[in-house]
């Protein structure tokens, strides 16, 4: 299937991930990449905490581009793992190693294994916006009405 961008990948340490699968689609519909866990031996993710699980790799991604990661819904569902940042954000010009923040908000202890699918990364195009200060804002119906303003 063709592809609308190209992004540079590298596999930080070839001898100790080269088993590990880089991002991929799971499916010809999916929005996101799965992304798989590079740990060396299994990690105990216990109620409460989060963990930096390391993935193995850093990506270049393009200018004008993020790549967020972002929780899997068979883990939420199922295992009460999410991604407490997310969507979690790469930048274009971070080049270290992609790193997923995981938290357990169950109340069992949640077994990370080398080659888990534990995130999805998603490329979005980025928008970057100028302030104009202003004396007042434009009205609006809804005006500075909070939280539950709108209704139901």
């Amino acid at each position: 299937m063709k592809r609308d961008l190209t992004i540079a990948i590298t596999r930080l340490d070839e001898t100790r991930t080269s088993d590990i699968p880089l991002p991929m689609y799971m499916s010809s519909g999916s929005a996101g990449m799965d992304v798989f866990a590079a740990v060396d031996e299994e990690l105990a993710l216990h109620p409460g905490i989060a963990v930096a699980v390391p993935t193995g790799f850093a990506i270049a991604v393009p200018e004008g581009y993020e790549a967020q990661v972002r929780s899997r819904s068979s883990l939420a569902l199922k295992h009460n793992i999410i991604i407490p940042n997310a969507p979690g954000t790469i930048d274009s010009d971070y080049r270290g190693e992609v790193k997923v923040l995981m938290l357990n908000v169950g109340n069992e202890p949640f077994v990370i294994k080398r080659m888990d699918r534990i995130a999805q990364l998603v490329i979005k195009p980025v928008v970057r916006a100028d302030w104009v200060l202003r004396d007042e804002l434009p009205e609006t119906k809804r005006g500075s009405g909070g939280f539950g303003s709108t209704g139901k």
